[in-house]
């Protein structure tokens, strides 16, 4: 299970032993199963610890845990818990030898409620007018390596700006009454096709091409290099470790000023599919995809049919849900006044309700199935 996810520790040395938590870290979320349950995966290390005994606690929101039963201390101890959806829960976890405890340590903020990875080009991620702030204190995201409040800027996804996400998981937190994960990790300015798994070929290069690379016989292929960070991501989660992905992209794809790297509605279609299904195959199980209708530039430019139209096509093939529909959002919603690709503020918060607006009801039925 997700060894990989924290990369947080401290230690308390009593008596010569020593106890260390890597899983979970602080702020630290885990997808529930159903709507009243998750678990909670416990990591610890124990040194110099030989005749002593090991147990856990979670403590609810109420102060409430019982010490789970103590086990002989070894180096490496990994362990879970079936635990109620929500948070912040408190893990403590000790050392005892006879009825003196020699170690202890406690991870303050974990989670047990709903996470998704978001994916795509600038709007996915940090390019926003005004950085945006997490209000319920319930939303949180994770880099690769650790959790953090979700406080915009994102770590892991591109640009040092602002996002949709912190807003939209506040109002899924207060819908759901779990706390929200993130795990962002959109690119600026890529183009779908910087998305292909690497060696993936196709006729004409996006408008930027440090991810790409000419092949001998004059087409192109992607690096791989954001594909391989989905698939890292999806990897250390595991198996159902997440809800959903929310893909935010196209305008790269849409409209270019060298109309050469302009990229047909047909192979967008046939590109993301190549994305979605690959990715879910190397994953192994089905990741539900939110994809957004996306190709807005600036007033005047301000949608492509051609890439709509395919964003569409993947609903109605089944492959993907539908996301917002974002080339509406104009005028006050974009930055510098109107005139820019991204968002302004009202425009990121205007953002997150529409995606919002398309989660709450899907998470809903998911959520009576089971």
């Amino acid at each position: 299970m997700r060894r990989t996810i924290c990369g947080l520790s401290a230690a308390l040395s009593l008596q010569g032993a020593e106890l260390k938590i890597s899983e979970p870290g602080d702020y630290q979320i885990f997808q529930r199963s159903d709507r009243a349950h998750g678990t909670i995966h416990i990591d610890a290390t124990c040194r110099d610890a030989t005749g002593t005994e090991f147990a856990y606690r979670v403590i609810d929101t109420q102060g409430k845990g019982d010490w789970s039963k103590p086990v002989t201390a070894t180096e490496s101890i990994r362990s879970s818990i079936l635990a109620p959806a929500g948070g912040w829960y408190r893990v403590e976890a000790r050392l005892t030898k006879g009825d003196q405890t020699v170690a202890e340590k406690s991870v303050e903020h974990v989670g047990v409620g709903e996470i998704f990875l978001v994916a795509g080009q600038s709007n996915s991620a940090n390019y926003g007018e005004e950085k945006q702030s997490v209000k319920s204190g319930k939303v949180a995201s994770f880099d690769g390596a650790t959790w953090r409040l979700a406080h915009d800027p994102q770590r892991g996804a591109g640009g040092n700006g602002g996002s949709f996400m912190p807003p939209l998981g506040d109002t899924l937190a207060a819908k759901f009454g779990v706390p929200i994960g993130f795990i962002p990790i959109g690119i600026g300015a890529t183009s779908v096709r910087e998305w292909l798994p690497a060696g993936v070929p196709f006729p004409q290069p996006p408008t930027i091409i440090g991810r790409v690379t000419k092949r001998p016989d004059g087409t192109w292929e992607s690096k791989g290099a954001a594909y391989a960070t989905l698939l890292a991501r999806e990897k250390q989660f595991g198996p159902h470790g997440f809800r959903a992905v929310l893909w935010h992209q196209g305008e790269s794809d849409a409209n270019q000023k060298d109309p050469t790297r302009t990229l047909p509605g047909n192979l967008y279609q046939e590109y993301l599919t190549k994305i979605i299904h690959d990715s879910n195959q190397t994953a192994g199980w089905p990741i539900p995809w939110f994809v957004a209708q996306v190709s807005y530039h600036v007033p005047g430019d301000e949608a492509s049919a051609d890439i709509r139209d395919a964003q569409a096509t993947l609903w109605k093939n089944g492959l993907a849900l539908p996301g917002p529909d974002s080339d509406a959002l104009k005028s006050e919603w974009r930055q510098n006044g109107g005139k820019g690709v991204h968002f302004s503020g009202p425009g990121l918060r205007e953002h997150a309700a529409r995606w919002a607006e398309r989660i709450t009801p899907w998470l809903e039925q998911q959520l009576s199935q089971k």
